[in-house]
């Protein structure tokens, strides 16, 4: 038998349906308009292709696309791994000694102003074309800043009560990391992580622009262009728009998992 949904949960989930209804007609909105205006303006296929010409590309060569997108998802997932782990711990050693920090922060702004494409073809000759450490790297790089300030940001952002309160029990510094400053700090990191989650996907394809592996997505949507095989090439640009997507989405499942405890989250459900 199976058990009713409880009334709160239902409306939890109605009001979810209903905040997402107005993006599904918008994109369903974007979609008849694409079709219609590049059939009826008769756009060329190399300026712009038609949906249903992408969706007929994408299913002829779904298998291969897939294999593609998988294999560039695993890199992007190892620099996204890569990236922000690093990026957590240089925020608790930056939050932990704020001298360090104050020292040390202005160089990292000026090394995330550089554009981290020009890095694409040094690292490939670091670790080889066809080593996908080259393309994580990439990545790791622009994971690595959001994730560092978010982080940090929510460490030092404690309300200076928490402070006093462990204070007064006579609380240590690792203490005060432990309960105060990293459980405040989980809902400014998770915001850098969902950054990071798209950075990261971008970054990988970017990297194999520069060369890679016949298998991977970047090299595929390269090589479906310089042949004028747009429609493919739209199809790959448009596959790794979703697994960008789905990786958010599953950076966004374990915010919602981890702090469900937090006012800011508790407050967002009773809306």
């Amino acid at each position: 038998m199976i058990e009713p949904i409880p009334a709160g949960m239902g409306a939890v989930v109605g009001r979810r349906l209903r905040d997402w209804l107005p993006a599904v007609g918008v994109f369903l909105l974007g979609i008849g308009l694409w079709q219609g205006l590049t059939t009826a303006l008769n756009v060329q296929t190399f300026l712009l292709p038609k949906p249903s010409d992408i969706a007929t590309a994408f299913w002829d060569n779904r298998t291969e696309l897939w294999h593609a997108g998988l294999y560039t998802l695993k890199e992007a997932a190892g620099g996204f791994a890569i990236g922000a782990g690093l990026g957590i711990i240089a925020a608790l050693v930056l939050a932990r000694f704020r001298r360090v920090g104050a020292a040390l922060m202005p160089f990292a702004i000026a090394a995330n102003a550089v554009p981290i494409i020009a890095f694409a073809p040094i690292t490939n000759n670091w670790f080889g074309l066809l080593n996908p450490i080259s393309k994580m790297s990439i990545a790791a790089v622009l994971c690595f800043f959001p994730t560092m300030v978010n982080t940090l940001r929510g460490l030092t952002s404690v309300h200076p009560s928490s402070i006093e309160l462990m204070r007064s029990y006579a609380g240590g510094e690792l203490a005060m990391f432990r309960r105060v400053r990293i459980p405040s700090s989980l809902p400014f990191m998770f915001t850098g992580l969902k950054v990071a989650a798209v950075l990261s996907m971008i970054g990988a394809i970017v990297g194999e622009y520069f060369g890679g592996p016949t298998n991977a997505l970047g090299v595929s949507i390269l090589n479906d262009s310089q042949l004028f095989n747009f429609p493919r090439a739209w199809a790959g640009i448009l596959l790794a728009s979703a697994f960008g997507i789905g990786f958010y989405g599953c950076v966004a499942l374990a915010e919602h998992f981890t702090t469900g405890w937090h006012p800011s989250a508790r407050a967002f459900n009773a809306e």
